[in-house]
C-alpha cells in the first residue's frame, strides 16, 4: 500500500497547479433598519433563474452568489468580491439593505410570511418554487434560512471512485472544519420559537440563545436535519451504490409527505412530489459528488452517465468577522485539506462508522470547544484534539508542495494558523463570535450580526469600483432577463404533463 508521501510525490506539479475552487455564498438580504426584507429580488440583479453568478436559494430573501471555477485562489476571491459589491451597490441605490453576515438567520417573521423564492413563469421557474414550497411542509420555512458557503473543489485527472475516497475520508475529519471555521455558537431566539431545544440563554437580556462551547449550530441538530433523512442510508463506497441509495430515496413513497399531497383542494402544488425526497438537492450532507448538468437533466442522471466531476464541500459557516464570508487562508486550508482527503487510505465505510461520524460531527458542532471532547473512532474514544493535531501534521508536507508548486509560502502558513487555533480555541471564530457578543453588544445576537453587516458593506463600498465593472454586470443582468423570457416563450407543454414528465423515475438515469 503507498502512504501518503508517495501518493503526493506520485502528483504531478502541473496537476497541483490545475486545482481549481469556486464559492457559493448564501446570504439574507436584510433591511435597513434591521430583519428580514421581504422585498421581491431587485430586477437590477438580473433573473434569479438564469443570472450565472446571482441567483436566490430558498427564499426570495437570500441571495446566492456564484463564482466561476478558478485555478489561483486569489482569483476565486477578487470575484467573489467584485460580485458582493455589485450587489451591495444596487442595494444602496434601492433602499439601503445590506448583507446579512451570519448563517444564522436575523430576526424573521411568522414563517409563513418568509417569501419563498420566485422564478418567472415558465415550467422550470415554477417547478423550482414549488420544491420550496415543499420544502416549507416538509421542514418550515426558518430551517431554510440558514445560509452558508459551498466550497466546490476538483484536481485534473481524479476518477470518481477516487473522488468518493475523497468524501468518505472528509465525513470522517469533518469535525476538524467544524472546530477551525465553525462560526454559528448562537442564534436569534425567535429560530427556535416553539421548537424543543437545549440552547442557553447568553447574558441576562435573553437576547441569544448559544451552547457555550458550541462551534456551528448550522451543522448540528437545529440546522439541517430531518427525521426522514435520517432514514436514507447513503452508501459513499463508490458511483453505483450512492446512485442507487440516492435513486431509492427519490421514488420511494413517504406516508406523510402522501398526506401533503401534490396539490391542495384548490388546485395549488404543496410539493414536487410525495417520495422521501422531491428532487437530488434535498438530500442534505456536509459533502456532496456533483456534476454539471445539461439543460433538463436530473443531476442523479448527469452522474450517472458522466461521473464525479468536483466536489461540493456544504459545511462552512459564513465569516461574520470577514466582508465576503471566507478567506483566503481558509480556503487554502481547504484545499489541503481536500488533497490529504483525496490522497489518505480511505476504507470502505460501514454503517456502523457512519453512525459514529454523525455522533462525530453533532459533538464538534454542539460542543466541539469544550476541553476534554472526546470523538468516536472505530469505536475508541479519542480526544478530537489530538485527533485533528494528527490530521493537520499529516496535511503540513501538502501545504509544502502546494507552496513549492505556486512560489510562495501560502499553504503552510494557513496550516501553521490551522494548529494554532487548535491550541487554542480562544482563537477559534465560535469564540469570538460569542465574546465580540458579550463584550461589545449587549448579548445580543441581532446586534452582533447586524454589526458585523453593516461594516462588511461599509468596507466593501469603500474598495474602488470602476464604469468598466458596473457595466459588465449591468449587461449580465440584463442578458438573464432576457434568457429568462426566452425560456418562459419556449414553453409549449401543459405544465402537469411536464412535471410528470420531469419526476419520471426513468429521467433518474
Amino acid at each position: 500500500m503507498n502512504t501518503l508521501h508517495e501518493r503526493l510525490a506520485a502528483v504531478s506539479g502541473e496537476r497541483l497547479a490545475g486545482i481549481r475552487r469556486g464559492i457559493e455564498k448564501e446570504g439574507l438580504r436584510v433591511r435597513a433598519e434591521g430583519g428580514l426584507a421581504l422585498t421581491p429580488h431587485p430586477q437590477a440583479l438580473g433573473a434569479a433563474l438564469t443570472h450565472a453568478s446571482i441567483t436566490t436559494d430558498y427564499s426570495e430573501s437570500q441571495i446566492e452568489l456564484i463564482t466561476g471555477a478558478h485555478q489561483s485562489v486569489q482569483g476565486c476571491l477578487d470575484e467573489l468580491t467584485h460580485i458582493h459589491q455589485y450587489v451591495l451597490r444596487t442595494l444602496q441605490q434601492g433602499g439601503g439593505e445590506l448583507l446579512w453576515a451570519a448563517s444564522m438567520p436575523c430576526g424573521l417573521p411568522t414563517d409563513e410570511t418568509i417569501p419563498i423564492g420566485r422564478y418567472g413563469h415558465s415550467h422550470i421557474g415554477r417547478a423550482k418554487s414549488i420544491y420550496r414550497m415543499g420544502l416549507a411542509h416538509r421542514y418550515g420555512r426558518r430551517m431554510q434560512t440558514i445560509s452558508g458557503i459551498h466550497y466546490n473543489w476538483s484536481l485534473p485527472g481524479v476518477t470518481s471512485d477516487e473522488y468518493f475516497g475523497l468524501i468518505r475520508n472528509f465525513r470522517r475529519h469533518a469535525f476538524v472544519l467544524l472546530y477551525l471555521f465553525g462560526a454559528s455558537p448562537a442564534l436569534c431566539p425567535c429560530f427556535v420559537q416553539g421548537r424543543a431545544h437545549s440552547l442557553q440563554p447568553l447574558g441576562e437580556g435573553g437576547q441569544a440563545l448559544h451552547l457555550p462551547h458550541a462551534t456551528s449550530l448550522r451543522m448540528g441538530r437545529l440546522g439541517y436535519q430531518s427525521e426522514a433523512q435520517a432514514s436514507i442510508n447513503v452508501s459513499y463506497n463508490g458511483l453505483a451504490g450512492y446512485a442507487d441509495s440516492l435513486h431509492e430515496a427519490l421514488t420511494r413513497p413517504y406516508p406523510a409527505y402522501e398526506a401533503i399531497g401534490i396539490r391542495n383542494i384548490g388546485g395549488d402544488y404543496n410539493q414536487l412530489g410525495t417520495s422521501l425526497l422531491q428532487i437530488e438537492n434535498e438530500f442534505y450532507g456536509s459533502i456532496r459528488p456533483k456534476r454539471t448538468v445539461r439543460s433538463g437533466e436530473r443531476p442523479l442522471h448527469a452522474l450517472r452517465e458522466r461521473g464525479v466531476e468536483y466536489v461540493e464541500v456544504r459545511l462552512m459557516d459564513l465569516d461574520p468577522f470577514e466582508s465576503v464570508g471566507i478567506t483566503a487562508q481558509t480556503m487554502r486550508l481547504l484545499d489541503v485539506f481536500l488533497l490529504h482527503c483525496l490522497l489518505s487510505d480511505s476504507p470502505p465505510d460501514t454503517p456502523q462508522e457512519i453512525a459514529e461520524l454523525k455522533h462525530n460531527q453533532l459533538l464538534a458542532a454542539e460542543r466541539g470547544r469544550e476541553a476534554g471532547l472526546q470523538l468516536l473512532r472505530q469505536g475508541q474514544p479519542v480526544l478530537l484534539r489530538d485527533w485533528a493535531a494528527q490530521v493537520l501534521a499529516q496535511c503540513a508536507p501538502l501545504a509544502a508542495r502546494l507552496d513549492a508548486t505556486h512560489g510562495g509560502l501560502d499553504y503552510g502558513a494557513a496550516v501553521q494558523a490551522a494548529q494554532e487555533r487548535l491550541a487554542d480555541s480562544a482563537r477559534t471564530p465560535s469564540a469570538q463570535v460569542l465574546a465580540q457578543m458579550v463584550q461589545q453588544h449587549g448579548c445580543s445576537f441581532e446586534a452582533f450580526s447586524f454589526a458585523q453587516s453593516q461594516q462588511a458593506r461599509a468596507a466593501l463600498l469603500a474598495q474602488p469600483w470602476s464604469a468598466a465593472q458596473q457595466q459588465h454586470y449591468q449587461t449580465l443582468a440584463a442578458q438573464s432577463l432576457a434568457a429568462q423570457k426566452a425560456i418562459e416563450d419556449a414553453d409549449t407543454l401543459d405544465f402537469e404533463a411536464w412535471r410528470q414528465q420531469y419526476m419520471d423515475p426513468r429521467q433518474l438515469g
